[in-house]
């Protein structure tokens, strides 16, 4: 995954920001760059500290704004907060082909590890994707 450094600073801003819960978004851009993002709330209830939900009605309205700006959905961010930056088997059950998977490890208030994930092309599994800052 490619990132602009200044876009990787907005989302570890808001992701210490919404600690103690996992706080998550939606990672846009061209060309297999994330130039911009849009922040989504965790519409979990039950269990914000573990799991993160984006309404499907916000989504498709980040998507609409994003295709008008001439940009793509490349990617989804979330934290997980006082825990490994690995994903959960939550993340992996809900994860969609084709998008980088950016989980970032908050502990205790701020930002301790990124990591990038994707689905593997031949089975349902994650496999690392580098990080490019750019």
């Amino acid at each position: 995954m490619k990132i602009q450094d200044r876009v990787l600073a907005e989302i570890y801003s808001r992701l210490e920001a919404g600690y103690p819960d996992e706080t998550c978004g939606v990672m846009l851009g061209a060309d297999g760059l994330v130039d911009a993002v849009a922040a989504a709330k965790n519409e979990r209830t039950d269990m914000p500290q573990t799991r993160y939900l984006i309404d499907p009605l916000v989504y498709a309205a980040i998507e609409r704004k994003a295709d008008h700006q001439g940009r793509q959905v490349l990617g989804i961010y979330h934290s997980h907060p006082d825990a490994p930056a690995e994903p959960s088997a939550t993340d992996l059950a809900e994860a969609w082909p084709e998008l980088s998977y950016l989980i970032v490890s908050v502990t205790g208030g701020k930002v301790a590890q990124s990591l990038c994930w994707r689905l593997s092309e031949t089975e349902r599994q994650f496999v690392a994707e580098p990080i490019e800052i750019l």
